[in-house]
């Protein structure tokens, strides 16, 4: 079989939110340039799925050429003949998810032929030519029995000349190039937390698919606090993704409270500069990621109107009651006065921003707004019935959004999200980018707290995989080299909260005498009436040095007890000494303390994939099946069996796939 090329690879992610594919091999590996719903819906067919709900179109005027969606002129011959109307028009929604079917539940399969139709959905987006191996991304929970059945999938479906199934967990480890790692996956309702040491995923006592503690859990926590105000699933979960939403370090007072209030700044100079209440490195650590000056996106700006910030089912009602026009020339009577107020001279917008109060960083604030993409409310607005014309306005003047810098020098371009086509009228474009963007401010209930019993629960699991390992003298090597990855740790502070939760748990420091109370060998005695508080020793046996009068008898004990307890008898003929280790196999006798590790430490992410920096880390399972592909399939060309061609799928069958799996 000749060799394949970077640009002929194919590799496939799924996932249970988004499922993430991309063809070829890039010079420098960047996030996966595909990203797609995991969800279809059913077709008119039964047995048949779509990408997108195709929904009947409603009748519009006839000037009114709606581009915001896909339509087909004609319709499906069921529909036709159940009508009888050769007439009817029908449109894919592609922003709708009522009905959606998602085949993928907490890393598990529910449904395989929606799952199959999602997969061939991947593979006709990325159009890849004919001689194209492919090398998908297995979840953990995945059994042998589904690994064959995907197998003969791939196989059959799109006549692949190789295919490969790797574990995200080693994928992982591939990409931030460490041998031995504990790798804990976030996903959005599960956890899977695998130990892995020298490139080889530990099956026993692994924690596959541990539901209810993914990203959804912290969705539900802001939804439970903010739902008396109005707030649905949907706007918790886009404040969940924003900046504003972070868990707290422990003991850390929330923002209005009287344990807030009894800070004093120490530096003004470093309030004034960075929001930091003092100078040093812990006063570092309080300063928030936005940056401070003019600009986009910056902490100096101008502040939020509590009076702008309306709710969106307000703004729901408003359109629905037919107030839209009066509520459209506020709208615009308000942008041009923005308009107005940018174009003053630099000396005045200086002086005003010389004269407003410091802003604080994110985790001193108690109120912050995040900008939310309000799809029902463009959906509401479809359905109205405006034409072309008036959605677009509708769209401009209800878009709270950073507006192009045409717009913002009034030169009268369309806000974001609006395009124009040949002829110059203005059209909505068919992705979420062109959704409507409302600001919505909320207190201190977006911040999540790090005593939570999610990070209680993962830091038993991963004490419980590393625990698993059957090398003892591997499990230190596990505890420093630990990688939270995944979409559901994305939230400000997740990774910081988690690490200090398995370190109050797990971590034992080595200057502790606790660490010795396992090891006390059994010829330690009670201690005597003498006023010592040392336990002394009740005989040294012979061969043994005594310990030296300056050591600490236990201390000394306890680093010399391996010895003693190997020792069956005396070396001068005398009485055997009783070992309690004696007939037990030899790889239980250590005196490492592989349950009480003395470091735990997160791995640094990797700093030569400047793209990934700029993204972060989540999504490292990706990039490690870039690595992985590109050493299997170009480099290695199959000497080592890293994946399976056509012709040992043909004399083999799918079961030989456990033979090439990665």
């Amino acid at each position: 079989m000749p060799p394949f090329k970077d640009d002929q690879i194919i590799i496939i992610a799924p996932g249970s939110e988004t499922t993430v594919a991309q063809l070829g091999l890039p010079e420098s590996f960047t996030p996966a340039r595909l990203r797609v719903r995991s969800r279809m819906f059913a077709a008119e067919k039964d047995g048949e799925w779509e990408p997108f709900k195709v929904r009947r179109r409603q009748p519009k005027p006839a000037a009114a050429a709606d581009a915001t969606t896909s339509t087909t002129t004609v319709p499906p011959p069921d529909a036709t003949a159940a009508n009888g109307d050769d007439d009817l028009e029908y449109e894919e929604d592609r922003i709708t998810e009522d009905g959606a079917v998602w085949p993928i539940q907490d890393g598990r399969i529910v449904n395989w032929s929606c799952f199959f139709a999602l997969i061939t959905h991947v593979y006709n987006a990325l159009n890849p030519p004919f001689h194209t191996p492919i090398l998908l991304i297995a979840q953990p929970v995945w059994t042998p029995k589904e690994h064959e059945k995907l197998t003969q999938f791939f196989f059959e479906k799109f006549k692949t000349p190789a295919f490969s199934l790797m574990d995200a967990a080693l994928a992982t480890a591939w990409a931030y190039g460490i041998h031995t790692s504990t790798v804990i996956d976030v996903g959005k309702g599960k956890v899977d937390v695998t130990a892995i040491s020298e490139f080889i995923p530990h099956t026993q006592g692994r924690v596959m698919s541990l539901s209810g503690y993914g990203g959804e859990a912290l969705t539900q926590q802001l939804l439970a606090r903010l739902k008396s105000k109005g707030l649905n699933r949907e706007m918790c979960e886009q404040l969940k993704r924003s900046p504003i939403c972070e868990i707290l370090p422990p003991d850390t007072p929330l923002p209005g409270t009287q344990e807030a209030e009894q800070e004093v700044v120490t530096n003004p100079a470093a309030a004034a500069s960075t929001g930091a209440p003092g100078s040093g490195p812990a006063a570092a650590a309080t300063i928030g990621n936005a940056p401070r000056g003019p600009g986009a996106d910056t902490e100096v700006g101008d502040d939020t109107n509590p009076e702008e910030a309306e709710g969106v089912l307000d703004v729901a009602s408003i359109v629905a009651g037919g107030k839209m026009e009066e509520y459209l020339a506020k709208k615009d009577k308000e942008k041009q006065e923005k308009v107005v107020a940018k174009k003053k001279g630099a000396s005045e917008a200086a002086a005003a921003n010389a004269a407003k109060p410091v802003r604080l960083p994110n985790s001193k604030r108690e109120k912050a707004a995040f900008l939310y993409e309000d799809h029902a409310l463009l959906d509401n607005l479809k359905n109205m019935n405006l034409g072309s014309e008036k959605l677009a306005e509708a769209h401009a003047a209800l878009d709270e959004g950073p507006q192009r810098k045409g717009e913002e020098a009034g030169e009268g371009e369309p806000a974001t999200g609006v395009e124009t086509n040949g002829t110059g009228e203005a059209t909505l474009s068919n992705t979420r980018n062109g959704s409507i963007r409302r600001e919505i401010e909320v207190g201190t209930e977006r911040f999540l707290p790090s005593e939570s019993p999610m990070f209680e629960t993962i830091a038993d699991a991963v004490h419980r995989t590393i625990s698993s390992v059957d090398e003892v003298n591997k499990r230190s090597e596990l505890w420093d080299a630990i990688v939270v990855c995944g979409n559901g740790s994305k939230v400000r502070g997740f990774k910081e909260a988690l690490l200090a939760t398995i370190q109050a748990k797990y971590l034992i420091s080595p200057s502790s005498a606790t660490i010795f109370t396992s090891e006390i060998p059994s010829n330690i005695s009670t201690p005597t009436g003498t006023g010592a508080n040392t336990p002394q020793p009740s005989s040294t046996p012979h061969g043994m040095p005594a310990a030296p009068s300056h050591v600490n008898p236990l201390l000394y004990a306890a680093t010399t007890a391996q010895t003693q307890h190997l020792m069956p008898s005396s070396q001068h003929g005398g009485s055997p000494i009783p070992n309690p280790l004696q007939g037990l196999s030899s790889h239980n006798q250590h005196s490492s303390h592989g349950q009480t590790p003395t470091s735990i430490k997160l791995v640094k992410p990797p700093e030569y994939f400047p793209e990934w920096k700029e993204v972060g880390f989540d999504e490292s399972a990706f990039l490690g099946a870039q690595v992985a592909a590109k050493v299997i399939f170009v480099v290695d060309q199959g000497q080592n069996k890293g994946y399976m061609t056509r012709p040992d799928y043909n004399e083999q069958g799918p079961q030989a796939i456990h033979d090439y799996a990665l």
